[in-house]
């Protein structure tokens, strides 16, 4: 399995591999929860000089302060830990828009916050080929209601009740990198009222 980004998967659901530090004149680790893990393995084996050209984003997410000591102890040249992936988006934009020929990118933890981060990435015009994926911790999933384009965090549920205009929806495994989210049907449109019991798919 490739450890580059997604994109190299034909068909459109999220794939994985395993993040291994490259030859780069920077570095960017984007990671949430128990990614945080992926970060600790990968820096086992890094180059003795690396770390101090690495900036290291994170979002603890349910983890609380687990992490952060040994996050901390690696001497990373930036360390920032922030209360959601919305409050990192302008410091990461920052960085990327910094970003010189060289930068490599590894992102880690849900695939919530490593399709978010690879869509930035992408948009910066980091190629996918210096993008690393790692998946580590919950499988709920991020999805887009497409009658009423509102997003629903961590669904892990199928059929589940859109968060905005409270449609019953049903998972599709189809994947949009543009906004970085699955897509869900509205699951009674040709039998209104019949909706299934919803079947925990993802946790």
């Amino acid at each position: 399995m490739s450890n580059s980004a997604t994109q190299s998967k034909p068909s459109n659901q999220m794939v994985h591999g395993k993040l291994e530090a490259r030859p780069g004149k920077a570095h960017l680790i984007v990671a949430d929860a128990v990614g945080a893990d992926a970060i600790l393995e990968m820096a086992k084996s890094v180059p003795a000089d690396m770390m101090a050209h690495t900036h290291i984003i994170f979002i603890p997410k349910t983890s609380g302060d687990t992490y952060n000591e040994k996050l901390n102890a690696l001497g990373a040249a930036q360390l920032y830990i922030g209360p959601s992936y919305e409050a990192a988006i302008p410091r990461l934009r920052k960085t990327l828009s910094d970003a010189h020929m060289g930068l490599q990118v590894y992102l880690a933890g849900t695939e919530s916050i490593i399709g978010q981060a690879m869509r930035e990435a992408t948009d910066a015009g980091i190629p996918h080929t210096a993008i690393q994926t790692e998946h580590r911790g919950s499988t709920a999933r991020r999805m887009q209601c497409v009658h009423c384009k509102g997003i629903t965090e961590d669904v892990t549920h199928d059929p589940f009740q859109c968060a905005h205009c409270g449609l019953h929806l049903f998972v599709r495994d189809h994947y949009s990198r543009r906004i970085a989210a699955y897509q869900a049907v509205r699951v009674d449109a040709e039998d209104p009222g019949s909706i299934p019991e919803p079947v925990e798919r993802f946790k």
